[in-house]
């Protein structure tokens, strides 16, 4: 990665810098910094050589380089100090906040917060059905604690939502295998029903595990399952009927739920799963 002046210090005439990125061969990553043109994560390097040197990635971003970025954003996120200067680029949303970021860490050569100082910021200001997919996504890829997401959320006593956030980190849990999983759960939860369990596996009479559950409640033999996926392979179709036999047979009611169900008819799903229980 290089600087403009660096680049033309070295020999590189402005025509040849201009031509190297024509060709590919060279890439603007940011204003007045190049490097290779498909490097992504250089381009995120070379932005933060323009902004303060307190600035680090946080919110999306830094939820990203941490790995359980379930929330998509077009923007760059940095925190900054609040009362010191609002860099103005385009493309970069600036969060100032009055709660320092302690011990930043460097992931990708990026100063960013750490993982759990972006998810509870993330679980501050999202809504609560992206809020909670954040905080699973965050224990299951290890890159933090429930231990370290309630610490944070007790350091940011007193700012906006997070009173959301403390309930929803009582909440998460690393079982949950895809966002619409950790929304089912959440709008069932928030019916007023008991929490199920994530990734529930039935057994057979000796104790083998057999089928595994997306939800489930064990003592009531129900389960809760979402369907994202396209069901007319004849293989695929095979299996489930098989499978929803057998666990017929064990005595086990389950409900299975599509994106319309969850997004456009949340109280068939509170209703039908009430009955069962």
């Amino acid at each position: 990665m290089w600087r403009y002046e660096e680049l033309r210090a070295g020999g590189v005439s402005r025509g040849a810098v201009r031509h190297r990125v024509e060709a590919g061969r060279l890439g603007r990553l940011s204003r007045g910094v190049y490097g290779r043109a498909d490097d992504e994560t250089g381009r995120l390097r070379a932005l933060f050589r323009r902004l303060p040197p307190d600035a680090v990635a946080g919110f999306h971003t830094g939820a990203r380089l941490h790995r359980f970025g379930a929330v998509s954003g077009d923007k760059v996120h940095v925190v900054v100090p609040a009362g010191g200067p609002v860099p103005r680029i385009r493309g970069v949303a600036v969060h100032q906040t009055v709660l320092p970021v302690r011990d930043a860490v460097e992931v990708a050569g990026v100063p960013c917060a750490p993982a759990a100082r972006c998810a509870v910021d993330l679980a501050r200001v999202l809504r609560r059905p992206d809020a909670l997919p954040v905080l699973d996504l965050c224990l299951r890829v290890g890159a933090c604690r429930r231990a370290d997401l309630l610490a944070e959320v007790t350091r940011h006593a007193g700012l906006r939502g997070v009173r959301q956030a403390g309930r929803l980190a009582e909440l998460a849990d690393p079982r949950a295998e895809c966002r619409q999983e950790s929304q089912l759960r959440l709008l069932l939860i928030d019916a007023g029903l008991p929490a199920p369990e994530p990734q529930l596996w039935v057994p057979d009479e000796e104790g083998v595990p057999v089928y595994r559950l997306d939800l489930g409640y064990r003592r009531q033999r129900v389960g809760v399952e979402y369907d994202g996926r396209s069901h007319l392979d004849p293989d695929r179709l095979h299996h489930d009927r098989s499978r929803l036999n057998w666990l017929a047979e064990q005595g086990w009611r389950i409900r299975i739920y599509t994106a319309t169900d969850l997004y456009r008819r949340p109280n068939h799903i509170r209703r039908s799963v009430r009955a069962l229980l």
